[in-house]
């Protein structure tokens, strides 16, 4: 079962290249996954998936568990994983991620 269309063998080398703790990179698991390329609306069925709350915002909880999305096995991201990846995507300060910056990230 794919993930957002996502090609199953990249998904399992993107996971196993931030199995240590402090190794993820949100942009070089976007570009690994394949999520880069593909089309607005699956990345935003992706973004939905993450979005556990259905709040319509991927909040800091959310993101620590981030990978869990991919493989339920995956590992949860450190603070700092999840303050950077945080960071980067709130364009708009408000503490939580929305459909429109996720997308940014991802294609940006």
């Amino acid at each position: 079962m794919s993930f957002a269309g996502l090609n199953d063998a990249d998904v399992a080398a993107a996971l196993a290249a931030c199995t240590a703790a402090d190794s993820f990179n949100h942009k070089a698991f976007f570009a690994k996954v394949g999520l880069a390329g593909k089309s607005n609306d699956d990345v935003k069925k992706a973004f939905y998936v993450i979005d556990q709350d259905k709040s319509g915002f991927i909040e800091e909880d959310e993101l620590k568990l981030f990978l869990q999305n991919f493989s339920a096995s995956a590992r949860a991201l450190t603070d700092a994983e999840t303050k950077a990846f945080l960071a980067d995507g709130d364009k708009d300060g408000d503490g939580m991620i929305g459909v429109d910056e996720f997308a940014a990230m991802i294609k940006g």
